[in-house]
């Protein structure tokens, strides 16, 4: 592949995430085309690359990637897929965009961790996409100018419509609250040392045997606290929001304030149903920015040591949930490789 030409991309896992992901790279991204794609599911992998110009649909991984055009890998299936897809992809040295997780359990990502060290070089960006959304990227910016001192305290709130069929209690931690342990961590620049996770007596609209909601207490090795509210059925719709509170002055993200009507004695605005709507264009910047690293040669964005430090905060905040009380976070020491 040269500078000019369009990257071939193969992408694995053809659900909603996956779906999604085609459909953008089709029709929202410059500079790629999607060559493959992949799923157990051969026809709903059909279905899908029967819709897009020169794609092959496969069943097999490996087989998609040693396919004709394929210059690049996007992971979009299942998390305990995850590292096989991703070796596959290091066999044949192959940049990806690994949808989070990026393992469900540590031991996994340190495999994945090591095996890009022997590579020499990065090949993985991780899919925590809010590091792309707007309104973080201007939080971040204001964090980092210092304008508002040292931060001490980070409140993330994190609210769905409803929980998906299935999902269990540990679910929301691995499956949600994992993306406000990437943005603290971001958005602050320190590592989780410890967490705690407390239970509220449940929702009423929460399922049978299904902690919801629940509040998770980050702890950081710069002395920052940070919680979590996680809330699967709240109902009114899909609100993530973040304020920092610094020595100076806070500063909020999330309230939707676009647009706000005033009429017949009420006011207000929308709240977006979901998580696809409410990060599209974030997901949009994410993929781009993977799309014009690799054709340049590089890799940008969140790697595998932030996947690998998420599945830690997990971890512990699983064993927090289940068996109470404080629990520490402990991360292998941080390869250089990974420093940039």
């Amino acid at each position: 592949m040269t500078q000019q030409s369009s990257l071939g991309v193969a992408v694995i896992g053809t659900g909603r995430m996956g779906a999604d992901h085609v459909r953008r790279i089709t029709e929202v991204t410059s500079g790629a085309h999607v060559a493959a794609v992949v799923d157990l599911d051969t026809d709903r992998a059909e279905a899908i690359a029967a819709g897009v110009d020169g794609c092959t649909a496969f069943a097999d991984p490996a087989e998609a990637l040693t396919s004709p055009g394929v210059d690049a890998v996007l992971v979009a299936s299942p998390g305990p897929a995850h590292e096989a897809a991703l070796l596959t992809a290091f066999a044949h040295d192959l940049p990806v965009l690994c949808e989070k997780p990026l393992t469900p359990d540590t031991a996994a990502a340190l495999r994945l961790l090591e095996a890009e060290q022997r590579l020499g070089h990065r090949r993985v960006q991780v899919g925590f996409m809010r590091r792309y959304d707007r309104e973080y990227v201007r939080l971040k910016a204001l964090l980092d100018s210092g304008e508002l001192g040292r931060p001490l305290m980070l409140h993330n709130r994190h609210r769905n419509p409803e929980n998906p069929p299935g999902f269990t209690s540990a679910m929301a931690i691995n499956d949600s609250v994992a993306h406000e342990m990437d943005i603290t961590r971001w958005l602050l620049g320190q590592e989780v040392t410890a967490v705690t996770v407390l239970r509220p007596r449940p929702s009423g609209n929460a399922p049978e045997g299904l902690a919801d909601p629940q509040f998770v207490v980050l702890e950081t090795d710069g002395g920052a606290l940070c919680d979590v509210e996680i809330y699967l059925n709240a109902r009114y719709g899909y609100q993530v929001q973040a304020e920092a509170v610094c020595e100076h002055g806070t500063a909020r993200i999330g309230d939707g304030h676009d647009l706000l009507v005033t009429a017949a004695g009420r006011w207000g605005g929308t709240v977006t149903p979901g998580y696809l709507e409410r990060f599209e264009d974030a997901y949009d910047r994410e993929v781009q920015a993977w799309v014009d690293a690799t054709r340049r040669g590089e890799v940008t964005g969140p790697g595998i040591w932030d996947g690998y430090a998420v599945a830690a905060i997990c971890e512990a905040a699983v064993r927090s949930q289940t068996e109470g009380g404080r629990v520490e976070v402990h991360l292998v020491d941080r390869p250089a490789f990974h420093d940039a």
